[in-house]
């Protein structure tokens, strides 16, 4: 318990940083939000009064403290481009966003753990230099790249899913997903790739160890010690390294949704950084980062529960 309270109050130091630090580089952004909102053909004394009622005259400092304070009770402010409050249209985002990570994550675990354990168990043979080429093609090359062929190939030529486009999954999840796909798997090739060298790493060092020699002296079927006692032993760093890989979809993301035209937290983020929607792009970092903190302890604690070795204090 004290190793979780002591990682919440390092998460809620890290996100004061952050906070701090977003709205500090916006505010020195070249600029007038005044004029962003009403036009360069305003009324000068019109501009001048919407500055008073924003708070833009105010110092900074007592800016950022109306902004934190608002960010802690639910009042992010009001989009200059969307003209909707921030908060609902982030949660919207964030859920769409959620949905391609989820989906790109599972894809990634689900096809790099046998990729990675199937050339451990085979070193320097045909096995390990297929699984490792087809690591290094997938860390070589960019999401964008994986993007751009799947559409060709998916949507162009064969005609199975959806170019672009995004369907809010409670109103359809099945589209949802449909639309999804695309964006996921573009994502996953890469994450698939860094994680297969991990787990093939991992087991390799595991599988030399003594305690593997000893399970296949007893006469344990080779299935059984690979899968049994070595995947067991190798699941927890594979899990931290897919936890700290969170930030780099979140990073990805944007690429991505902009490329298929999904209006999730990526595209809205783009959006934002385009049209220079300072409060958006302020509660858009704010957002992500808390949430790519989150899914690390998450980890962490999911590590402890998978390795009853590891213990939180």
């Amino acid at each position: 318990m004290s190793y979780i309270l002591n990682r919440i109050l390092s998460m809620l130091l890290t996100l004061f940083l952050i906070s701090a630090i977003t709205f500090a580089v916006t505010n020195i952004l070249p600029g007038d939000v005044a004029m962003m909102i009403m036009g360069t053909q305003s009324n000068p004394e019109a501009l001048a009064g919407l500055r008073e009622t924003l708070g833009l005259n105010d110092p900074l400092l007592a800016q950022y403290g109306r902004w934190i304070g608002g960010m802690l009770t639910g009042d992010w402010g009001t989009s200059l481009v969307f003209k909707e409050p921030i908060a609902p249209l982030l949660i919207q985002k964030m859920t769409a966003s959620g949905l391609i990570v989820l989906l790109s994550m599972t894809i990634a675990l689900v096809c790099a753990v046998p990729l990675g354990v199937w050339a451990a168990v085979h070193p320097n043979r045909w096995q390990d230099t297929a699984s490792s080429s087809a690591a290094l093609l997938g860390v070589s090359l960019p999401d964008f790249f994986w993007g751009i062929m799947l559409i060709l190939l998916f949507a162009r030529a064969l005609h199975w899913l959806p170019s672009s486009g995004f369907v809010d999954p409670r109103e359809d999840l099945l589209l949802a997903l449909r639309h999804a796909l695309l964006p996921a798997l573009a994502l996953g090739l890469g994450l698939m790739a860094h994680l297969t060298r991990m787990t093939r790493a991992t087991m390799t060092g595991i599988l030399n160890q003594e305690f593997i020699r000893v399970a296949r002296a007893k006469g344990l079927g080779e299935g059984t010690v690979v899968w049994r006692y070595g995947l067991a032993n190798a699941v927890g760093p594979v899990m931290t390294v897919a936890g700290l890989q969170v930030g780099y979809l979140f990073g990805s993301i944007i690429v991505i949704e902009s490329l298929f035209n999904y209006t999730g937290m990526g595209w809205l983020t783009y959006q934002g950084l385009l049209n220079r929607d300072i409060p958006l792009i302020q509660a858009s970092v704010f957002v992500i980062a808390a949430v790519v903190m989150l899914a690390n302890l998450l980890v962490d604690i999911l590590y402890v529960l998978v390795d009853p070795r590891i213990r939180l204090s």
